[in-house]
């Protein structure tokens, strides 16, 4: 008896997937529409594999939510990190289509799975040698798979998934980056998505106008914030932002990828109490300035002293690229990475620290460094003083044991998982420099290269292409749901 009901509790839940993963690519399905209005308002004759995405997501979305419709919903809290997995596996495959499906683009199924994957991860690393030549359409669809990625489109879902019957909490707090998942904005989860995207959009929309103001055309102005807001870092051009030598260019998308690497959450309370007390306020957003404000004033005085560049070029391009790579944005100018090495190295190593949770940046989250910080004060003041209790506090409060273990496993798996992908490059054929930079590049979701990928992933051996993007999906899920989903306890029931 009881067996029975188990597994009709566990048939209930794989349909349910099965269910919610159908809805998300009708979802999706629907995005493929605005890059076929970009061709058709261009001219520039690439709509065909645009459209045959849509209509076979469509289908294949429209087959798996009829077949699932009826059947009764069942979600436990951890088949969330199912969903938030085939999520991004499925929609990897689906951004692949339009580059494979136009032979015009000449790509191999590696390349395509390579630039989908790294496009809707947010990574911005890329294989294509002729971006400048690329038709409109597929630049813009490479924005808007950055931007698609930047917040993730489960929240967006999340919005909507109350109209199925089902609760969004448990995919919004697999999805949500930062040890604090349970954290909302306000009480309706379905509220909390509206108002992220809604500040998503609006963050968009200003560094837009703010683009065109410095200079660019409508199209790279649109394209450029897309990527910018999501920290994706793909561009309309070969040489990125370095197309433009233009300060002004830098100095806007430099703000606004801190602008975008702050926690949204922040954004949301200091629009609702119309003050920006509660962003300045925040431990996690001082630790994160402090620590970017040190590694930019490092990197401008090291490419002054250095002679790389003159005092404002050092200035500039100091700050932009310094911010770009720390917040895993990943857009590039004044001819990085061919920097002095040792400049290049410490931006590198700021790619691990990554920005805010809550916000759009990769690697390994500020909040998390500010808690190992503060552990590893508690354990030198416990080692003086051994009868003292201590606790590690943020923003005034106390954080559990728990949470405190959560940070050190996350960051032991994702040195860990570092050291491996950089083995596998280098026992692929890759140079060790190469293979770090690349590893970097990718795990942390920042897109810019190093050694033989300093100039594009193109250079990547057809494996290396394939390690890398489960290099990726690892940075972009950070690690732990993929190890869960693997995990004989996941399994059983």
């Amino acid at each position: 008896m009881f067996k029975i009901k188990d597994s009709v509790k566990v048939s209930s839940r794989f349909t349910t997937i099965i269910h919610l993963c159908s809805f998300l690519i009708i979802i999706y399905s629907f995005t493929m529409l605005v890059p076929i209005m970009v061709g058709l308002f261009n001219r520039d004759g690439y709509i065909t594999a645009f459209l045959l995405t849509f209509l076979l997501s469509l289908s294949i979305g429209i087959v798996g939510w009829k077949s699932t419709k009826g059947e009764d919903k069942y979600l436990q809290k951890r088949d969330g990190f199912m969903v938030a997995c085939l999520f991004w596996l499925i929609f990897s495959a689906m951004s692949a289509l339009p580059f494979i499906l136009d032979s015009r683009l000449n790509m191999t199924l590696t390349d395509a799975v390579f630039e989908g994957v790294s496009g809707i991860t947010t990574t911005g690393a890329s294989v294509f040698s002729n971006i400048d030549t690329l038709p409109k359409s597929i630049l813009f669809y490479r924005a808007q798979l950055n931007f698609l990625g930047g917040l993730g489109i489960i929240v967006l879902a999340v919005a909507i998934l109350p109209f199925l019957g089902i609760g969004g909490a448990k995919l919004y707090q697999s999805e949500m980056p930062g040890p604090m998942k349970e954290e909302k904005m306000t009480p309706r989860l379905a509220d909390t998505a509206r108002n992220l995207w809604g500040l998503y959009s609006a963050l968009a929309f200003a560094c837009a106008l703010s683009f065109k103001a410095a200079g660019m055309n409508w199209f790279d102005a649109i394209c450029h914030s897309l990527s910018t807001v999501s920290l994706g870092g793909f561009s309309t051009h070969g040489d990125s932002l370095g197309f433009y030598n233009s300060a002004s260019v830098e100095l806007v998308a430099g703000v606004f990828s801190i602008l975008a690497a702050i926690n949204f959450a922040l954004y949301y309370v200091a629009l609702v109490r119309r003050s920006v007390r509660p962003i300045l306020k925040n431990a996690e957003f001082r630790f994160f300035i402090f620590i970017l404000s040190c590694i930019v004033g490092v990197a401008c005085l090291e490419l002054y002293r250095t002679q790389t560049f003159g005092l404002q070029d050092s200035l500039v391009h100091g700050f932009f690229q310094t911010v770009s790579v720390m917040t895993d944005n990943g857009l590039g100018a004044g001819g990085y990475p061919s920097w002095p090495n040792h400049v290049v190295l410490l931006l590198l190593g700021a790619s691990f620290f990554g920005g805010c949770f809550g916000s759009t940046c990769g690697g390994i989250k500020a909040v998390r460094f500010l808690l190992l910080y503060k552990q590893s004060s508690r354990e030198i003041n416990n080692l003086i003083h051994p009868k003292a209790i201590l606790t590690t506090k943020v923003n005034g409060q106390s954080v559990s044991d728990r949470v405190i273990s959560s940070v050190w496993g996350l960051f032991f798996l994702y040195i860990f998982f570092t050291c491996v992908f950089i083995w596998g490059l280098v026992a692929i054929g890759h140079d060790i420099i190469t293979a770090f930079g690349t590893v970097a590049a990718c795990i942390n979701n920042m897109g810019i290269g190093y050694g033989d990928t300093a100039s594009g992933f193109g250079t990547l051996k057809p494996e290396g292409k394939w390690l890398m993007c489960v290099a990726m999906l690892f940075g972009r899920l950070e690690i732990f749901p993929i190890l869960i989903i693997f995990s004989r306890a996941f399994w059983r029931y």
